[in-house]
Formats: structure tokens, sequence, C-alpha cells
């Protein structure tokens, strides 16, 4: 008789699968970023999702309704509305800060994790967020130009992301993660058409032409890149469903914090962007960041112990799935 899956042996998918998916959503960014200069959003949108949605409709293998439509659409909205936040930051902000605000995610999905799953968190797990995060900011190095609000829009996309992230865990964790992909794509090819759409007949914006003008001429380079985009969407889609279902949603999100690590290769090999010192440093902290929270588990009477702990005191509440 094959062992059944221990609580502890539960997260270790989902880490694996987290780290092969931020993989692919910073190579997804390098691609996004090549191709901003002959590219629109929208375009691009409509297009990669275009040929991602029948491929996902096929291995949904008929399963295409899912048993809570109203929270996996909830899901897809949030998740939908975290690229906007990300996008609309861009021509207002510098990148390094919209990263250090982007990466309070994490927090938000701990925070979350314990108001909205009734987990309580360990001092030793808030201790590892913190050691993440402080690599985030040795890396991003966001400089101090005094207080604005405007740093507030990727926060915003950040509390985006953890509350799809929780909703993954909470309310779709009995959906299908190609049923989920599937719902996620469909709604950015329907904003695509619906954004698309709105700016023809209003016409460009010249000032922010990424977002806001028209889709450019197609030619065999920028259809490679459409193409390449739809894989890296598919696997990405299916990868953040599948990675959000485990038990510890908040153990998923200090994992997260990866995604600067492939950032910075992906920004060597499309860029020639070699990091520096402080950027190494902020590697070695967000690493062992996460190792610290994979090395944590409850001791036998359920609270945490101090050589090895989960990051959650007592057992984890069964969600509801509807």
């Amino acid at each position: 008789m094959a062992a059944q899956p221990t609580e502890r042996s539960l997260p270790v998918t989902g880490v694996i699968v987290i780290l092969m998916t931020v993989f692919a959503m910073a190579l997804t960014d390098a691609f996004v970023k090549f191709s901003s200069a002959s590219l629109t959003l929208w375009q691009i949108y409509v297009l990669r999702s275009s040929i991602a949605f029948p491929i996902l409709l096929l291995l949904t293998r008929g399963a295409v309704w899912p048993s809570a439509p109203g929270w996996v659409a909830l899901r897809s909205g949030a998740l939908l509305l975290m690229y906007l936040a990300i996008y609309a930051a861009i021509p207002i902000l510098d990148l390094s800060v919209i990263a250090a605000s982007l990466y309070t995610a994490p927090l938000f999905i701990v925070l979350l994790s314990s108001l909205v799953l009734g987990e309580r968190i360990a001092l030793l797990h808030w201790v590892g967020i913190a050691m993440g995060f402080a690599g985030v900011l040795l890396i991003v190095r966001p400089t101090a130009g005094g207080f604005s609000p405007l740093p507030l829009i990727p926060v915003a996309a950040a509390l985006l992301y953890a509350i799809a992230a929780v909703l993954t865990r909470a309310k779709c964790a009995g959906e299908t993660p190609m049923t989920m992909a599937l719902w996620l794509n469909a709604t950015l090819l329907i904003a695509g058409c619906i954004a698309s759409l709105a700016i023809g007949l209003a016409g460009p914006w010249p000032a922010y032409p990424f977002l806001f003008g028209n889709w450019a001429a197609m030619g065999p380079r920028e259809w490679r890149i459409i193409v390449i985009l739809a894989a890296l969407i598919i696997a990405v889609s299916i990868g953040l469903a599948r990675a959000y279902q485990s038990p510890k949603p908040q153990i998923i999100a200090t994992f997260d914090y990866a995604y600067l690590i492939f950032a910075a290769f992906w920004g060597y090999v499309f860029f020639n962007e070699v990091p520096g010192r402080t950027t190494v440093a902020g590697m070695i902290l967000i690493a062992l960041a996460g190792v610290s929270v994979l090395c944590i588990k409850p001791s036998a009477d359920g609270t945490a112990s101090a050589t090895a702990r989960s990051g959650i005191s007592g057992p984890v509440n069964e969600q509801p799935r509807s």
C-alpha cells in the first residue's frame, strides 16, 4: 500500500511548483519588457490567450465549468486587476520601487491566511518572511524620494495577488488547476478585447502607448514572441493554481521571493544586467528565508517546536470547497 502524504510532505509539491512557476513568470516579464516597444499590452493579452485558451480547453478534458464559478471568477478578476496595477505603475515609478512594493504580497498572504483561514502563524515564520523581505530590499534598493501615494499602486497589486492566492486555497481547493487556468485566460482574453475596442473607439493615448495604444503590425518576430508568451501563460496559470492549492499558502508565499532571483537571471540573459554584491546578498537572504520555512514543523502537541516548525501552531482548518 502506498504511503499517504503527511502534513509535512504536502507543501513540498507546492514549493516545487511555485519555484517553477516564478521561473516562468520572470521569463514572461522579460519577454513582455522586450516586446513592449513594438506591441501593446492588450494586443499581447488577446493574441496570447487566443492561442492558450483552446489548448487549455483541450487539457481540461471537458471539466470546463468549475464547481464554484463565483469564487473562480473572483480569483481570475483579482489576478487581472493585479496585472493592470503592475503595468499602470510602470510609467510613473521606478522599477525598483514597484518591485519592492509588489513583494509585500507574501506579508499580505500571511495576514490573510491568519484572518481568513484561521491559521495561527508561528514567530519563526514571521522571521522567515522578514528575512525574505530584507533580501528583496537589498536587491531592489528603493531610493528615499519622500512620501508619495504612487507606490500604493503596486502595493495594491500585491494585495490583489494575495487575495487570489488565499482564495485559491480557501474556496477553490476542489477545482482542477486546468479549469482555473482556463478561466483566467478567458478573463484576460475578454478584458483585452474590451480594452482594445474601447481604445479603438476613443483613440489612443500617446503618453503611454503600451497600455493605451493601437495594435501594432505583426511580423514573424512578433508572432514568435506571442507563441512563446502563450506557452508561458499556460504554465504560469496552471502553476499558480496548483501551488496555492497546497495546505500552507503562507509557506508557498515565502518562495515567491525567488522571482527576483530568476528575474536577475533573465535580466542578464536578455539585457546583459549583472547583479552586484548587494543583489547577491539579497538572493542569499531570500534562499535562507525559504529554507528556514521548510525547516519548521509542528511538535507532537500541535505547537511549534524550536528546532523544526511548520510555521503554524495547531492543525490547518479544513476549508470549504464551494
